[in-house]
């Protein structure tokens, strides 16, 4: 089975390239520009430069690699960009998403599509794969959008959604809650972190796994792939802070209302995960194990 990936030096890329050797078949990763993964992580896989804005480009990748299955990774996933660059987000996330629909429909490819808890109001939880969804910012209504798409591929198809997403990263690659605390707090800050909004935070190494998975035996429909955990920001930065031995004093519980972000973020996201539990055997490790694997990882990325 010949797998394609997109946006593999994101977060999720990252901890799936840890765990490819799983797959049956010739793994082909991508992403724009030069590859930035290790060298010694990519035995055994390919890379190709991809711009997944480019239908022209995907086009030539895709006659060239033939998948038998892509998992789509790749996203503008910060809220508050896509709230004031709508027309971009919705290039990136959305009409993004069509273009490489279009190019897999050729090859029957199965298709799988990494989405979020953002997709749902926040206004009850935890929400299962069947409830009403309804974003309150732009981000969310683009990755909506583009789940819209994937629903009407006439091939096989998943989509997983995943929420607050945390992990080691590679240098220079963006952040993550646990990176930013931590970040901060050693550097003797003054954070303000919310402590109304609750999600359930979901290790990168589970949610890799599951896309595996799921991608691999070609489980079609929508799953809900998290931690089992509700914490809130303040919580995951206390926690932090108590694991590091750091000064907790300096963590000021705030509400949501207390900035003025572009975009809006949903209150209450978290899921419920009986329908993987059931179906794909999944179970996440809790929170403070998944934590303790980063933190005690911390001056190499991804860990061991």
């Amino acid at each position: 089975m010949q797998l394609l990936i997109t946006g593999i030096h994101g977060l999720v890329g990252q901890y799936l390239i840890r765990i490819l050797e799983q797959w049956p078949g010739q793994v082909i990763v991508t992403g724009r520009g030069p590859c930035r993964i290790p060298d010694i992580w990519m035995q055994n896989i390919d890379y190709e430069q991809m711009d997944i804005t480019d239908p022209e480009n995907i086009h030539d990748v895709f006659e060239r690699v033939r998948p038998d299955a892509v998992i789509h990774a790749a996203a503008e996933a910060q809220p508050d960009t896509c709230e004031l660059y709508r027309q971009e987000a919705d290039l990136v996330n959305t009409k993004a998403t069509g273009f490489l629909l279009e190019a897999a429909k050729k090859h029957g490819s199965f298709f799988t599509y990494v989405s979020t808890d953002f997709v749902f109001p926040g206004t009850d939880g935890p929400y299962s794969e069947n409830d009403e969804t309804g974003p309150v910012n732009y981000y969310g209504l683009t990755k909506l959008r583009s789940e819209q798409l994937v629903r009407e591929y006439p091939h096989g198809w998943a989509i997983v959604r995943a929420a607050l997403v945390y992990g080691n990263t590679l240098l220079g690659t963006r952040t993550n809650i646990i990176s930013w605390v931590l970040g901060e707090l050693q550097k003797g800050k003054s954070i303000r972190v919310v402590g109304d909004q609750v999600r359930t935070p979901t290790f990168a190494g589970d949610l890799a796994a599951a896309l595996l998975l799921i991608t691999k035996d070609k489980h079609q429909g929508i799953w809900h792939i998290s931690g089992k955990d509700v914490l809130s920001p303040h919580d995951i930065a206390l926690m932090v802070a108590s694991r590091m031995n750091l000064d907790a004093s300096l963590i000021t519980k705030v509400d949501a209302s207390t900035f003025s972000q572009p975009a809006v973020r949903p209150l209450r996201t978290p899921f419920d995960i009986s329908k993987a539990r059931a179906f794909l055997r999944y179970e996440p490790i809790n929170f403070k194990d998944g934590m303790e694997i980063i933190l005690s990882n911390w001056q190499f990325a991804i860990g061991k």
